[in-house]
């Protein structure tokens, strides 16, 4: 079995287990409002017979097919208000009775008509690149914890804009770019010193993205190169070079620290093929980085620049170094 077969069968593992604890948690709520309203428990036996007694009635009155479907139809539909009121009447949410899935797209079923959900494209971005343990960042890292306190209020000498309403700028910025992800095609590069955000709101943007079923991969400039060194000389140490296709194909691309690779001509090479594969594609990405503009003129090629400054938005990360700060404070 190659690795990609094992890794198959393990989501598929997982999305079972996911149904079977779907299922479960939906019995129990149905075991406490029978016991609580019965009437519901006799609106759900009714309902789920009602393709065999649409079939009965047929069978003995087929000239009558029209009018007993119609009829039947309407007996549903106003058993179906009636449970949602009696629902509403003791307390219950109207879906406290529908099944509760991760995905309420595929169901947990990880397909949707035969093709891959974009639930189970993730996992598979999820297990190839280790990102398993995205989520668990994400979830401190999201755009409801962002912090603007960390910023100073005091005008940048150079900038002449505070940090604080710098980072406010941004951070709306970031927000248009989730909200209008499916409309407007764009891009973003975070630039500035180390420690002022930049990573921090490129994992806010990943996680609003995820949260609505777009597929993100997230890989910093060392990760990057090194699969295409990978791909390039030592194929044998991929475990499926189909999952390099995601590099190119999924929704939402972010490298992380661009800048701290061992820069050659070819992962010069590499680079602009990814960011111009993409653009073509219209393919977001994000670029965070610690280079300034001048510093790109030192380390990469001009058909470079001029694709990253020519189709990103630049957005510039000015103040002091947070982490220095949580950790004095």
């Amino acid at each position: 079995m190659t690795v990609k077969e094992s890794q198959y069968k393990k989501i598929l593992r997982d999305y079972e287990v996911k149904r079977d604890l779907a299922n479960r948690r939906l019995k129990a709520r149905q075991e406490e409002v029978y016991a609580k309203i019965p009437r519901i428990a006799e609106i759900d036996k009714i309902l789920s017979s009602t393709g065999i007694e649409v079939s009965r009635l047929i069978l003995q009155h087929p000239e009558k097919a029209d009018e007993l479907i119609k009829s039947l139809e309407q007996r549903n539909l106003d058993l179906v208000i009636e449970k949602a009121e009696l629902l509403y009447i003791n307390g219950y949410d109207k879906d406290y009775l529908e099944p509760s899935y991760n995905c309420n797209d595929c169901k947990d079923t990880g397909y949707i008509d035969h093709s891959p959900c974009h639930c189970f494209k993730q996992a598979l971005i999820d297990v190839a690149y280790d990102q398993s343990n995205l989520k668990d960042i994400l979830s401190v890292e999201n755009f409801d914890n962002f912090n603007f306190d960390y910023y100073s209020d005091e005008i940048h000498p150079q900038a002449n804009i505070s940090p604080k309403e710098n980072i406010k700028q941004i951070y709306s910025h970031c927000i248009r770019f989730v909200n209008e992800f499916d409309e407007t095609f764009s891009n973003l590069i975070f630039y500035g010193d180390p420690g002022l955000g930049k990573t921090f709101l490129c994992n806010c943007i990943a996680k609003d993205l995820l949260d609505r079923g777009k597929t993100v991969l997230y890989l910093t400039a060392f990760q990057l190169f090194k699969l295409f060194e990978q791909e390039r000389f030592r194929k044998e140490e991929i475990e499926d070079s189909t999952y390099l296709d995601a590099i190119f194909t999924v929704d939402l691309l972010i490298i992380d620290d661009l800048g701290t690779e061992f820069n050659t001509a070819l992962t010069g090479a590499e680079l602009f093929n990814c960011l111009n594969a993409r653009l073509l594609d219209r393919k977001s990405t994000i670029i965070s980085t610690n280079l300034s503009p001048n510093d790109w003129q030192k380390q990469y090629s001009e058909r470079i620049i001029s694709r990253v400054f020519g189709n990103y938005k630049a957005l510039k990360f000015i103040g002091t170094d947070i982490r220095i700060l949580k950790k004095y404070n």
